[in-house]
């Protein structure tokens, strides 16, 4: 980092705040696919899109790490974003300012997404263990 001028690692929070956009909005289409597919109980579409899912994720985060890193190098350890973003001058400024809260609509949204998910696998597997184990008390004592 020490070897970035202060506009190249500005740009570089530009440019990784650009992919992750495109990243969570890749996210919410896989995590459409993986709700339709647990719908219908498609178990190997799920594994596929898990795997996807992972996948997109683990390269957010290394990029979440670049950007909180960059940040630090920028303004020291206790910096924020918006401390970088007010950085940037003009069209830099806007651009990456307009990212960032979209980005945080996006992992919103993905956090939602994700829930649904997991509730409607939850449910599922939930039913599944009844039909197979039985209920324990089918009908209330008296």
């Amino acid at each position: 980092m020490s070897k970035l001028t202060r506009q190249q690692a500005l740009a570089r929070l530009g440019a990784g705040v650009a992919e992750d956009v495109s990243a969570y909005q890749a996210l919410l289409l896989l995590l459409e696919e993986q709700f339709d597919a647990a719908l219908h109980h498609r178990s190997a579409r799920l594994a596929a899109l898990g795997e996807d899912v992972v996948a997109v994720v683990e390269a957010m985060e290394l990029r979440r790490r670049q950007r909180v890193a960059l940040v630090r190098a920028l303004l020291g350890a206790e910096a924020t974003m918006a401390q970088a973003i007010a950085l940037c001058e003009g069209e830099a400024r806007a651009g990456i300012d307009a990212g960032w809260r979209e980005l945080a609509l996006l992992a919103t949204e993905c956090k939602r997404r994700n829930q649904r998910n997991n509730d409607l696998l939850t449910d599922q597997y939930t039913i599944m263990q009844r039909v197979l184990q039985g209920e324990d008390q089918i009908y209330a004592p008296r």
